[in-house]
């Protein structure tokens, strides 16, 4: 069952991919997190255990950059269909081995890279590649979760691709992070929330959120986020990093700088988000399961 309104919370894990790279998990600059599936999937297994532990209601699958463009930076873009599958057979049993109705998500990611509402494929590859994913991880998630969408087309095509396998499907995007004035609620690309929200019209999308962004960003789209909801869940997952660039490409120029986010200054930002009706909580890159336990315990007080 998804998350559809009233006042049921689901908390979501945070993110995978520093949390490998804080283990000790080579984590490059071109393919990320998804070498990790390579070199050590016994700790992507135990990065989705601890965040069950944590309190998270669903994990989402660690195939963020698995997608043909970023693999093939490396040559390794034969091995697409191998690493999603991978992705999603090792988050199924991180979540069957605890049991208690712990779900997983399917990540539907940017195709071409983050944060960047200028690198869109055309609509006909988004949709092929976007229904690739889906099927490639139908069999083994509760659920689909479009994000860090950057423009209303990016997550109109996921979504569309994900409601075709009839599993509930959720859709977030990633907002202006304040890198050149004060956060303004819209997304990286100027939309509007309620742009981006009515591009989902005709879809069976159960719930919106926000997410990879600094909490203060998240803190500035929730009220327009909420207005848009038109009734359906809603919520948000922040980030731990500096505000990006407009031109930044991780091949290109590394790793976004984190910021010090103690998981006692995060907590009180859910409780903002939880307190204006925000029901979905969880964490994006930098954000780790000591979080995670912290606000769960608080929201679910």
């Amino acid at each position: 069952m998804a998350a559809s309104g009233g006042d049921r919370l689901v908390i979501l894990d945070g993110g995978t991919g520093r949390e490998l790279k804080r283990r000790g998990v080579p984590v490059p600059e071109t393919i990320w997190s998804a070498n990790a599936l390579f070199v050590a999937p016994e700790i992507v297994l135990a990065v989705h255990r601890d965040y069950l532990a944590a309190g998270a209601d669903v994990i989402t699958t660690n195939n963020y950059t698995v997608t043909p463009a970023i693999l093939a930076l490396d040559g390794l873009d034969a091995c697409f269909e191998e690493l999603t599958r991978l992705a999603g057979q090792l988050a199924r049993a991180a979540a069957d081995s605890v049991g208690g109705g712990k779900r997983v998500a399917g990540c539907l990611p940017p195709l071409l890279g983050s944060y960047r509402p200028d690198l869109l494929a055309p609509e006909d590859e988004r949709s092929r590649l976007y229904g690739r994913i889906a099927a490639l991880l139908a069999p083994f998630v509760d659920l689909f979760l479009c994000e860090t969408m950057a423009t209303p087309e990016e997550a109109r095509t996921a979504a569309a691709a994900a409601t075709a396998t009839g599993k509930p499907v959720w859709v977030s995007w990633t907002v202006d992070d304040g890198a050149e004035g004060p956060p303004s609620g819209l997304l990286r690309g100027g939309h509007s929330l309620a742009e981006a929200v009515g591009a989902l019209h005709g879809l069976a999308v159960e719930a919106v959120l926000v997410n990879c962004s600094p909490p203060e960003a998240i803190d500035a789209a929730m009220p327009a986020l909420r207005a848009a909801a038109g009734g359906r869940a809603f919520g948000g997952y922040a980030n731990a990093f500096a505000p990006v660039p407009k031109t930044w490409r991780l091949e290109e120029a590394g790793f976004v700088p984190s910021r010090d986010v103690p998981p006692e200054r995060y907590r009180d930002h859910a409780r903002t988000w939880h307190a204006g009706g925000a029901r979905i909580v969880g964490g994006c890159c930098g954000i780790g399961p000591e979080h995670i336990a912290l606000v769960k315990s608080a929201l679910a007080a």
